[in-house]
């Protein structure tokens, strides 16, 4: 077992990019230096027996412990892999201050395919890793991570949820994100349209995995038309299958041109908004799951200059880390749906101040979250 160990890992090592670049170098520009830094600690991760390569990154514990989930994905370098665990953890901080919860904000990121190098072993060296923290990180599922996965880390980790029920879980937290997606949407519809409701829109989704293909549910059920694509043809062919009158765009260029798209969800990874796709948007709305949807400072500008209503992403998508965080306090479906029913409010909330202060609803949402985070610390 690794010991508590709750200082900053050395990153001054010589490990080298793909592209040459040092990955210290680019960590350590990124944390001090940049918009995007700040970050309170960030922990690089190796484990040589299991393969396990892996980045986790403390953003702002000013409301408590960071709580984030663990991506798996097959970066193609060191230092995308922990450029997007540092994108990851701030986002993270700012959806918990917005949920209202007692988090502050981290993620993990685990580098490689997680259908060929995930392993019991692997998935057990990582636990001891985020058990080495002390509690400083809660743990809990994300891309190329599942229940399962979570159970398993959760026998070296008791700062681990998202776990199964027969475990002592809440189970998959794709549920709720979904419903509070959802939510979001229903409260664009009012703001735009006056009515909280999606019958008779248009709405497209890009992305129907985890959270994608609950979303089509609820849309459907309020009597949305649906739209969808998705890289992988086994998720579009499990909808159709099960409801033959949704439509399949051939990729998300094809959708986000979709003539008469009322709503536009990415549910799939960040970046969906930017400089190539905004131009030719044809939805009114975004409202999506996908995490990092912005693919740089300016983009929730060039939406608003387009007449284009946007959701912030990382209020939206909620759900799921409302799920996780009230397993840790004994959970309870009924009480959590309630909590995430609230993205409704919130997000009326934060179109509201948008107005108010002449500014993006992005913006908007940053300055609410920052507030709250900054009188945290001023308590502190």
């Amino acid at each position: 077992m690794y010991l508590g160990v709750t200082t900053v890992t050395d990153v001054t090592g010589d490990a080298v990019t793909t592209s040459g670049t040092s990955v210290a170098s680019g960590v350590l520009h990124t944390l001090f230096h940049s918009e995007q830094g700040g970050h309170e600690q960030v922990v690089l991760c190796q484990d040589r027996a299991s393969g396990l390569k892996a980045v986790i990154a403390l953003h702002n514990t000013a409301l408590g412990p960071a709580l984030g989930g663990t991506r798996f994905y097959p970066y193609a370098s060191e230092e995308e892999a922990v450029a997007d665990a540092l994108n990851l953890a701030r986002g993270m901080s700012y959806k918990n201050a917005m949920a209202g919860l007692d988090h502050g904000g981290g993620k993990a990121v685990i580098i490689g395919d997680p259908h060929t190098v995930k392993s019991e072993q692997l998935l057990l060296a990582y636990g001891r890793f985020v058990a080495s923290l002390g509690g400083r990180y809660v743990t809990a599922c994300d891309v190329g991570t599942y229940v399962a996965d979570m159970d398993v880390v959760a026998r070296e980790c008791r700062w681990t949820t998202g776990r199964s029920p027969e475990n002592g879980g809440a189970g998959d937290s794709s549920v709720l994100t979904a419903f509070g997606v959802f939510q979001g949407m229903r409260a664009s519809a009012q703001h735009l349209w006056g009515d909280p409701t999606l019958r008779g829109r248009k709405v497209g989704i890009a992305g129907v995995g985890k959270v994608g293909h609950h979303l089509v549910e609820h849309l459907l059920e309020d009597g949305a038309e649906v739209v969808v694509t998705d890289v992988r043809e086994e998720s579009v062919r499990q909808i159709t299958d099960r409801h033959p009158e949704v439509t399949v765009a051939a990729d998300t260029e094809a959708l986000i041109r979709v003539e008469g798209l009322d709503i536009y969800a990415p549910c799939a990874l960040g970046g969906a908004l930017n400089d190539d796709s905004v131009p030719v948007l044809t939805a009114k709305v975004v409202c999506g799951a996908a995490n990092n949807q912005l693919a740089h400072p300016g983009v929730e500008k060039d939406l608003a200059d387009r007449g284009i209503l946007y959701a912030p992403d990382y209020v939206v998508n909620a759900g799921g880390v409302i799920q996780v965080a009230e397993e840790l306090h004994g959970f309870d479906f009924d009480r959590c749906r309630a909590k995430a029913a609230k993205i409704f409010d919130t997000t009326l909330s934060i179109f509201a101040r948008a107005k108010t202060d002449g500014i993006p609803p992005a913006a908007a949402a940053d300055r609410i979250a920052e507030q709250r985070m900054a009188e945290a610390r001023g308590r502190g």
